[in-house]
């Protein structure tokens, strides 16, 4: 009973967590949830990697209780003949070092603790329901350094009107990069993100995700206030659509904007 349980653990630890992973990743995707974990880009990487593992483990089930653990052991062979061989050379190692019962103890114990860790992970990402990141993480993530989302091609694209796509990463690194900023000055913009605390105003943010949520990184463009906008809202967290206009402030960029309006948090949070 004793080692049928510790197979069973191995195979848990093996075949059953790498299935569970692999099922919660094409269930986000059947839901169109994965985006809040991954760039869209890398999803049919991911689910074929999933599907690869899920038919890895139903093929392993092929396999008796504990085969994983056999590493070509099998000496049966050897012993067929008249006279089993004498193997008393090869297995006679003398008395065990004395730090080998503790050595087992240890890595024992390693085991049974990464095991813990990884159900725990994939339990949490079964049974938790999927979730954006939040403001305070965003803003905990902002370390006041020019966003590196885009490139220069950005600024040079912006420079022509074609800011159709643009969002607020894209004008977020349009407005600390530009070296012309009276070249955007009268600009129309209307962008969706959420509210973060900024002098005068408040600024409106979003995470942009280049790989996965672990590197998401805040993106965020100061909004003044002209006069009492319209739908004014202010409280750190809200989602809201901003139209404005971009305004040359001594060389600062800004959006004034002419109405704030609150909106429910968007299907898709992220940029990318």
């Amino acid at each position: 009973m004793r080692e049928f349980l510790r197979r069973s653990g191995t195979r848990l630890l093996g075949v059953g967590l790498a299935s569970g992973l692999a099922a919660v990743t094409i269930a986000l995707a059947l839901t169109d949830q994965l985006a809040l974990y991954i760039n869209p880009s890398s999803n049919l990487f991911a689910v074929s990697m999933a599907v690869l593992v899920l038919i890895g483990a139903a093929a392993s089930f092929a396999l008796p209780l504990g085969a994983e653990a056999d590493h070509g052991h099998d000496h049966g062979e050897a012993h067929d003949h008249g006279e089993a061989p004498d193997h008393g050379h090869a297995h006679d190692h003398g008395p065990s070092p004395a730090g080998a019962r503790p050595a087992a103890v240890i890595g024992r114990a390693a085991i049974a603790t990464g095991g813990v860790l990884a159900t725990g992970i994939v339990a949490a990402i079964v049974l938790v329901p999927p979730a954006t990141l939040s403001a305070e993480l965003a803003m905990s993530r902002d370390t006041g350094a020019p966003p590196l989302f885009q490139g220069a091609d950005t600024v040079a694209l912006a420079a022509t009107g074609d800011t159709a796509s643009f969002g607020v990463g894209e004008w977020a690194s349009v407005f600390a990069t530009a070296t012309n900023p009276e070249a955007f000055d009268g600009d129309e913009v209307t962008l969706t993100g959420f509210v973060t605390p900024e002098d005068g105003g408040f600024g409106l943010t979003r995470l942009v995700i280049t790989h996965c949520v672990i590197d998401a990184q805040p993106a965020s463009v100061p909004v003044a206030l002209a006069g009492q906008a319209p739908g004014e809202v202010q409280e750190t967290g809200q989602w809201v659509t901003v139209t404005g206009t971009i305004r040359d402030v001594d060389g600062r960029l800004q959006i004034e904007a002419s109405s704030v309006a609150p909106i429910e948090e968007p299907r898709d949070p992220y940029e990318y």
